[in-house]
């Protein structure tokens, strides 16, 4: 079993920054994928970022790519989300989820099995 507790979420101006953390509760955490979705208002929930266990995977949407930076703690069952160079379509709940996805799944939803509350960022024009 995994616990995933978001933070770190709030209120910026376009092309500020922040970064999401999301601390795991559960021995398996070191083994697990970690993943990065969000829900905008509106629209379904999509991936943004994963990582493997041990760093050496980690696929970006199109969205994203080259603003944002997903990392990982082991020893502080951590994961991170550094975003920078933030936009208004950037506005949505992140949600942290773990699983156990092959890397080719790692940004399919239906690769992790268990999921945050979320946190609201919201990114003002």
């Amino acid at each position: 079993q995994v616990q995933l507790v978001e933070s770190g979420g709030g209120l910026v101006h376009t092309g500020g920054s922040l970064r999401l953390s999301c601390a795991a509760s559960g021995r398996t955490f070191t083994r697990s994928v970690m993943g990065w979705f969000r829900r905008a208002p509106g629209k379904e929930r999509e991936f943004v970022a994963a990582i493997n266990w041990s760093g050496s995977s980690t696929p970006y949407s199109d969205s994203v790519k080259g603003r944002f930076t997903i990392s990982r703690d082991n020893a502080k069952n951590t994961v991170y989300l550094q975003m920078n160079g933030l936009k208004p379509e950037d506005t949505a709940v992140y949600y942290c989820a773990a699983g156990f996805p092959l890397i080719a799944d790692m940004p399919l939803m239906r690769g992790y099995d268990y999921w945050g509350q979320g946190t609201q960022v919201t990114v003002s024009s």
